[in-house]
């Protein structure tokens, strides 16, 4: 397979009308620091990339405040200590302690990463001053040959923040380190590269770990400098063994059995490649291996990876749900997803891809645990059919500790998406609005909804003059009857499951756009060999039932029509008074449903979102609808 073309045949994706500005900043070096390319013809949407959304008044945003209050707050000296006392510099502070007793490196480019992002799109000049103070700590630990101690995988993780604090936080400096300590890898890193091996204990996130995600950042840095040397590096970390195995099929023979997490993650590096080569095989991996994860490897939650592995897709899936606590790495999982999605809509430009971005937002990352002080971060999510609860990993500072703060800086870049023309694309509803380049100007949109606890959203548009544009709003796949109004009237276009629909017609400020998206109510099975192990589900939520009464068990019905009879919504019922803060709605929504079979005792128990279980709360996500537990009265 060929993975070279001339510089020259390199082009921007998307033109300066966009709004992305094709040049960063400031020059480093004589480097000319430019905003992405991509291969002609490869880029179909683009998100904002972190410019022009606001969150609004919501869970989710509160998530976000929350949690770049915590990493504000750690100790600059406590982050560096064991990088300052490795070099024999005076070093103040605490180790943090965990995985980072020794040092920080597991967690460090991928928070410099984090917090680039959120100044990029908040604006959070505090935030950015914090990673440019923790760089220019860092930097002088480093030798002057580039050797900053690391191996593989820290290596990534720092290629990853310096490529960000030069690209979102426009810190320039970033980039003659970023080649410094490039040039001392590609010397002394290892390429004797050992495929996973599921037989081996420790293998099966191959040797050296995980160095089949390495190429995705390389190439975003070739993006960032225009440095050949980027680009040849990550052509080091290709991983045909694995990815051709999807070339063809979305239903490989022996894909399973690998490290989860980091086999989607690889898939960005296919993505990358695809970027900025062109080569169609790639595009084809990407799609066939999407779609392996959604029909073998998903639970209902879109989680993924019980024991960290993928499953082979015989009712291992299921039958996992037996035994196996560590259902799925919730922080690295959805932060993996995030950008497998986004990569997807992006290069095909199909609405159907956010439907996986929409379960992990409110059931992964959106549905574990906040951090909590001392590193305590939420690792494993938990989905046994024997019951299931929320907990702290007993070590702090973990993996997903570091994609903690990059996945809810990734809450403004996975709302929105915008085309050549100007037009816009709504890909999730959630509060917020976002400012754009439309095809006459600049243009607003903000959005109000309590969607996914609600069906409707409500979205205005302010534009400085009369303009003809299109507006195009992703349908979820496992929707029926979605409706879409404009000023009160139907706007009369298609509205098909699995699509955009597409409103275009000429706009003026003020307009207001009502989607409705009806939340069904479905019991999802876990995997075909499993078809009466189920979850239920409302909308893109999974409903957890509460675990802390002895009531009488009860069959679930045989059919999803049924579950609008069994579950009665409550209009306000008060949050579980654990640890898990809650946002009270600004008028009551259904969240919490009590039980009511149309035959038989009502039960004490109810159904909740799974977001809003807190810590230390026990919940049933899984039923088996044809067994019943042993009769106690």
């Amino acid at each position: 397979m060929e993975h070279h073309i001339p510089r020259r045949d390199f082009v921007l994706a998307l033109p300066a009308a966009l709004g992305a500005s094709q040049i960063v900043r400031g020059v480093a070096s004589g480097i000319r620091v430019t905003a992405p390319s991509a291969a002609a013809g490869n880029v179909r949407l683009e998100p904002l990339d972190y410019r022009g959304v606001r969150l609004g008044p919501s869970r989710w945003r509160q998530q976000f405040q929350a949690a770049r209050d915590y990493y504000y707050g750690i100790s600059d000296d406590d982050i560096l200590q064991g990088f300052r006392a490795a070099a024999g510099l005076p070093a103040p502070g605490t180790p943090l302690g965990g995985w980072c007793q020794r040092n920080s490196y597991t967690v460090f480019g991928q928070w410099l990463s984090g917090m680039s992002r959120i100044y990029r799109a908040t604006g959070d000049a505090a935030m950015r001053d914090k990673a440019v103070r923790l760089f220019s700590g860092w930097v002088r630990t480093v030798k002057p040959d580039g050797d900053a101690g690391v191996r593989h995988y820290p290596y990534d993780k720092m290629v990853c923040g310096l490529v960000d604090l030069a690209r979102y936080a426009e810190h320039q400096d970033a980039v003659p380190l970023l080649e410094r300590i490039t040039d001392f890898a590609a010397k002394s890193l290892s390429r004797d590269n050992h495929l996973a091996d599921p037989a081996q204990p420790q293998g099966y996130y191959g040797r050296p770990q995980e160095w089949y995600t390495l190429a995705e950042n390389l190439y975003r840095a070739y993006q960032l400098t225009g440095n050949p040397k980027f680009r040849a590096f990550a052509e080091a970390w290709l991983y045909p063994a694995y990815w051709n195995q999807f070339a063809e099929t979305s239903r490989p023979a022996a894909a399973h059995g690998v490290h989860a997490y980091s086999h989607v993650n690889t898939f960005s590096s296919v993505a990358m490649a695809y970027e900025v080569g062109g080569e169609a095989s790639y595009l084809r991996i990407l799609k066939n291996a999407f779609d392996y994860l959604q029909q073998t490897q998903c639970y209902a939650t879109g989680g993924y990876g019980p024991n960290e592995r993928f499953m082979a897709p015989d009712g291992s899936l299921g039958r996992a749900l037996d035994t196996r606590s560590d259902t799925w790495e919730s922080g690295c999982g959805s932060w993996a997803a995030f950008k497998l999605s986004r990569y997807l809509t992006r290069f095909t430009g199909e609405a159907r891809y956010g439907d996986w971005m929409e379960r992990i937002l409110y059931n992964g990352v959106g549905g574990g645990l906040w951090m909590a002080e001392g590193g305590r971060n939420f690792y494993y999510a938990d989905h046994r059919v024997g019951g299931g609860i929320k907990v702290y990993n007993w070590d702090t500072f973990t993996c997903c500790s570091a994609t903690y703060l990059q996945d809810v800086a990734d809450y403004h870049n996975i709302i929105y998406y915008r085309d050549a023309a100007g037009g816009l694309y709504v890909n999730l509803y959630v509060p917020s609005e976002v400012t754009w380049q439309g095809p006459a100007g600049e243009a607003h949109l903000s959005q109000e909804t309590r969607y996914p606890e609600a069906d409707t959203s409500n979205l205005t548009l302010t534009i400085k003059e009369p303009a003809a544009f299109p507006l195009r709003f992703r349908i979820p796949g496992w929707t029926r009857g979605a409706s879409i109004a404009v000023n009160g009237v139907d706007a009369g276009v298609t509205v098909s499951p699995g699509a955009w629909a597409a409103i275009e017609r000429p706009w003026r400020s003020g307009d207001r756009i009502t989607i409705r998206i009806p939340l069904v109510m479905r019991m999802e099975p876990v995997d075909q060999q499993h078809p009466d192990r189920v979850a239920v589900v409302r909308g893109p939520v999974v409903l957890a039932l509460e675990g802390a009464y002895h009531d009488p068990y009860f069959r679930l019905p045989e059919r999803d029509d049924d579950l609008e009879r069994w579950l009665v919504p409550e209009a306000w019922s008060m949050p579980i008074a654990l640890r898990m803060p809650v946002v009270k709605p600004p008028e009551p929504t259904p969240t919490v449903f009590r039980v009511v079979p149309p035959r038989g005792n009502a039960a004490r128990l109810k159904f909740r979102s799974f977001y809003e279980i807190p810590e230390g709360y026990p919940y049933f996500m899984y039923f088996d609808r044809r067994e019943l537990p042993w009769r106690l009265w």
